[in-house]
């Protein structure tokens, strides 16, 4: 059975996830999996990179595109080591790369991540596919999210109408109605961790707010919270996708102008919003559904998880790991599958997710060591 490497870098900027896995049918055998941190500098840098613009950028673009290639090489060998594998035993890489704007609409839609693909390949001699969302925004879709197709695979019940919630950086949500007629559905439902993160870096310093421990000390800001979720994106209709290009701090900032609100309260109040547009979209747009299954970081806050669990009364609550599969390498998983689909020449889009105007196979190849004749520059 072949094996497969995920890498995926997030919005929350906290570095590589790299996971080594195989697909037995119907679920996910996970070999190995670590996560390496951006330090602190590169982190601020990536940061700048997102939030710049002017003079000197293109360099600091193709600067940070070679040292993200680089490291996710490392990432990947000592991905390789932990899981006791050599490079000629994994059939291919599957690197998301990270994401630096987006913008799937407009009269020019695009979007852009870093990560050279072709450093991975070459310091890794693995096959390495890449720039998996821009043939769907080729084809009219949002490029985003592009996870459904996986948790269609590894999730879908017959009979079991379910919600899978991906809650990141962003926070987005995959429908699967449990019957072959109906279509899976899903899209991005705005903030997960980004505006969390943003807060308590600003005001205490900290990358995170583990276990939601500051957000539980404080109280919601009722005007606030409705003055965040009027924001249009919430009441915009699928197909959508959205990312820290327009949810940011200076978004939050904008909305706290002339405001004296304790530190806490904002993070309580942040902690809502994003377990109110979440829910709220799953009441409109997956009634029947008894189960909501959440995996990414998100997952991991007892806080949030409370916060949505209020907000859907009589839906399951589920995380990840219940089916197997810990919350935290899903989408490290989801591009090891995707680099699988696309080697064998398979679509990865949702086109009734992203609303491109059909199915396309996603991704970029660049060919390992193995598949390459070296000439000594003949």
């Amino acid at each position: 059975m072949d094996t497969f490497i995920g890498l995926m870098s997030g919005t929350s900027l906290d570095g590589i996830d790299a996971v080594a896995v195989r697909f037995p049918p119907g679920r996910v055998e996970l070999l190995a999996a670590r996560t390496f941190p951006f330090d602190t500098h590169l982190r601020t840098e990536l940061l700048g990179l997102i939030q710049s613009t002017g003079a000197g950028l293109l360099d600091r673009l193709g600067e940070l595109d070679h040292r993200l290639g680089l490291l996710s090489a490392e990432a990947v060998s000592a991905v390789c080591e932990q899981a006791g594998l050599a490079a000629d035993q994994v059939a291919a890489i599957g690197s998301h790369g990270l994401t630096v704007l987006h913008r799937p609409d407009g009269p020019h839609p695009f979007t852009l991540q870093i990560g050279d693909p072709n450093l991975i390949a070459e310091r890794t001699g693995i096959t390495t596919v890449a720039d998996f969302r821009r043939r769907d925004i080729a084809a009219g879709g949002q490029g985003a999210p592009l996870v459904p197709a996986f948790h269609a695979a590894l999730f879908t019940r017959a009979g079991s109408p379910r919600v899978v919630a991906n809650i990141g950086g962003m926070a987005n949500l995959t429908l699967l109605p449990g019957n072959e007629e109906t279509p899976v559905t899903g899209f991005d439902t705005g903030p997960g961790n980004v505006l969390l993160d943003g807060w308590i870096q600003q005001q205490q310093g900290r990358p995170y707010d583990r276990d939601g421990a500051w957000s539980a000390t404080g109280r919601v800001d009722e005007a606030l919270l409705a003055g965040l979720l009027d924001d249009p994106y919430f009441r915009q209709p699928p197909p959508k996708s959205t990312g820290r290009e327009h949810f940011n701090l200076n978004w939050l900032q904008q909305r706290l102008l002339g405001s004296d609100r304790a530190p806490e309260d904002v993070q309580a109040t942040l902690a809502e919003l994003t377990a109110a547009s979440l829910a709220e979209a799953v009441l409109r747009a997956a009634q029947d559904a008894a189960e909501l299954i959440v995996c990414g970081g998100g997952a991991y806050n007892p806080d949030l998880l409370r916060r949505i669990a209020a907000r859907l009364p009589d839906m399951k609550l589920s995380v990840s790991d219940d089916y197997g599969l810990a919350a935290e390498w899903v989408e490290g998983a989801a591009f090891a599958w995707l680099a699988r689909e696309a080697l064998y020449g398979r679509p990865g889009n949702v086109p009734s997710v992203t609303g491109a105007r059909g199915e396309r196979i996603l991704g970029g190849i660049y060919p390992g060591s193995d598949k390459l004749q070296d000439t000594g520059g003949r």
